[in-house]
């Protein structure tokens, strides 16, 4: 299975690894055009549309929900066949969000499996934005029911109308009214049941706890959080792992700061 994507940029240096960007729920690749336009004269940048997302819309094959790991396994793979069809070497993965969990999961399930062959692209570093570790087993449950809650009225009720509450939950209460506004306008293009479909897939209920298999990776990792996003900002305070914590911003930071989100990637890359 192939995810949509696209290429952007060369590399200053041959050795450079790949910049490879996952957006997060009800989102798609043009989420990163504006950080992706401040690195790609001196970077190559993949982004990619994930299932059930932009042009990978209507991709929800293999996606099991009802398997234990819904369908990170299954992006996991998708993800891997198509950075090798891009010809990427080595890379750099930057995930927002559902995107920051699917990288955590990505990351975890190449260093399980470090004897595949060597033949595959090469995960070196790992950026994290917003993305939450795992659920302890008594809250995977009530979770699980909340987030099928969501996924009925996406697939049931216009768009718009759900977008409007979607965006008064906590996690966005930084934003303004123009900025939650705008937000709906431009999510009201999606497709409501390939949303929920992988919502159910990539469900917080399916995501095994990775926070430890993260701390053991040798290769570098480094999360970023915003300081009005108490909920994430509190997780990654918490976690041990290199965390960067940007002024002014909420949930979404390459979103609402997106000069410092690109800054804190490059401080990162060096």
């Amino acid at each position: 299975m192939l995810l949509y994507s696209e290429t952007f940029g060369t590399k200053a240096d041959i050795n450079q690894p790949t910049l490879v960007f996952l957006h997060g729920l009800l989102g798609n690749g043009r989420d990163w055009r504006y950080v992706i336009s401040q690195l790609s004269t001196t970077h190559k940048c993949i982004s990619i549309d994930l299932p059930g997302h932009g042009l990978s819309a209507f991709i929800d094959a293999e996606m099991t929900t009802e398997a234990r790991d819904g369908g990170f396994e299954a992006i996991h793979q998708a993800l891997m066949a198509t950075l090798k069809q891009r010809g990427v070497n080595d890379y750099v993965l930057i995930g927002y969000s559902m995107g920051a969990r699917l990288a955590m999961y990505h990351a975890c399930a190449l260093a399980a499996n470090s004897s595949v062959s060597s033949n595959r692209p090469r995960l070196i570093n790992v950026l994290l934005e917003g993305g939450h570790f795992g659920l302890p087993d008594a809250e995977r449950e009530p979770r699980y029911q909340h987030d099928q809650r969501w996924a009925a009225r996406f697939a049931q009720q216009p768009l718009v109308d759900v977008l409007q509450d979607w965006y008064q939950q906590p996690v966005f209460a930084s934003l303004t009214v123009d900025q939650r506004q705008d937000l709906v306008a431009k999510r009201s293009d999606n497709l409501g049941s390939g949303i929920a479909k992988m919502m159910l897939a990539t469900s917080l209920a399916k995501q095994p706890q990775l926070l430890p298999q993260l701390q053991q990776l040798s290769l570098p990792i480094h999360y970023l959080c915003g300081e009005h996003d108490t909920k994430f900002r509190d997780l990654a305070l918490a976690c041990g792992l290199a965390v960067t914590v940007i002024d002014n911003a909420g949930h979404n930071i390459h979103i609402e700061q997106p000069i410092a989100f690109t800054t804190a990637l490059l401080a990162f890359l060096d």
